[in-house]
């Protein structure tokens, strides 16, 4: 009986081995995923191309810009009125001056990110490029 029962395990992964490979090579490797329009964010991906745009790359490892980065990111997400999205929002903070970056749900809540990390304790200036999700 072990024997048998071996045989009948091997035989029902040997055949689905044999379907996921078949299932595999009807696939078309040339074929591209469409995208949806909602999808396409080469605009964005232009625009972080050019090196006077800040990304988190860009944050200083200076004691005080890491301590203000860390503070306006507090003050972001103590606001339990702000959606997930707003409380992930990418942020560089350097010399006093912050800037805000990612998608947002709407205008509203991009204007109080930019007010909140403002109210942070020595903030001097928002440079707020969030980008309101139109979907």
């Amino acid at each position: 009986m072990d024997v048998r029962h071996r045989i009948l395990t091997l035989a029902l992964w040997s055949s689905v081995a044999a379907l996921s490979a078949a299932a595999y090579a009807q696939q078309d490797p040339t074929a591209s995923p469409t995208a949806s329009p909602t999808a396409d964010n080469t605009k964005l991906n232009q625009r972080d191309k050019d090196h006077n745009t800040l990304t988190a790359f860009n944050q200083s490892n200076n004691a005080a810009d890491l301590q203000l980065a860390a503070a306006v990111r507090k003050a972001i997400v103590d606001d339990k009125g702000l959606s997930v999205m707003a409380h992930n929002v990418k942020l560089v903070a350097m010399n006093g001056a912050v800037t805000l970056r990612g998608p947002v749900h709407s205008d509203a809540e991009k204007a109080k990110v930019g007010q909140i990390a403002a109210n942070v304790s020595g903030v001097s200036n928002v440079d707020n490029q969030l980008d309101v999700k139109t979907q």
